[in-house]
């Protein structure tokens, strides 16, 4: 199997992105299963562009985009993506859309088809805090998953979306204080979750 992972770059006047540092820190196989890492800018346009160039010259079995969530303290699996862009700051090309349409004319929603559930199972055992979300926000991480789970739509192709909290460096002297989890376990998170993959 191949298993392409993607992360964001920074935005927002962060100086990192914990779901890329997270994502380029695992091993470049899993279970057997080749893993393909991929950076995406934190552009609406743009990242749906790069994440679909690189399925077309790929094919992976399975995409998981890794995104973070502010205020988030547990590694969260989305379960869909709607069909909206409503952005409360520009993204990283100067975008900032107000209820617009990921796809004007498409389907409100879709539903992941990676097995949301036994990933956040998974990581739980392995003694980090995981929980399943409803939303993925209205921001480029929901964009990117709408744009990917409608690719695959009808295929075989598994997709999936990951939240990932702040990293220490982020979180301190951030006022009032907010959650993070420290580095080396949100790749731990992402390993445990595609080692599920494995079995799907």
């Amino acid at each position: 199997m191949k298993i392409l992972v993607t992360g964001f770059d920074p935005f927002g006047g962060e100086s990192i992105n914990p779901s890329w540092e997270a994502v380029k820190a695992l091993p470049d196989t899993i279970e057997n299963m080749e893993i393909i890492k991929l950076l995406l800018p934190t552009e609406f346009v743009n990242s749906e562009k790069v994440l679909l160039a690189a399925m077309a010259e790929h094919a992976p079995d399975a995409v998981i985009c890794c995104g973070q969530a502010a205020g988030r303290k547990a590694v969260s699996f989305e379960r869909l993506a709607i069909n909206l862009r409503d952005a409360s700051i520009a993204d990283n090309a100067g975008y900032k859309p107000t209820d617009e349409a990921v796809k004007a004319g498409e389907r409100e929603a879709y539903f992941v088809t990676a097995p949301v559930k036994a990933m956040a199972e998974a990581v739980k055992s392995a003694g980090i805090a995981s929980e399943l979300s409803l939303s993925a926000g209205a921001f480029v991480c929901n964009n990117v998953l709408y744009a990917l789970l409608r690719e695959t739509f009808g295929t075989e192709t598994i997709g999936g979306f990951v939240h990932l909290p702040l990293s220490p460096q982020q979180a301190e002297g951030k006022n009032p204080p907010l959650p993070f989890m420290e580095p080396e376990d949100m790749t731990r998170a992402l390993e445990e979750a595609i080692r599920v993959l494995a079995k799907a």
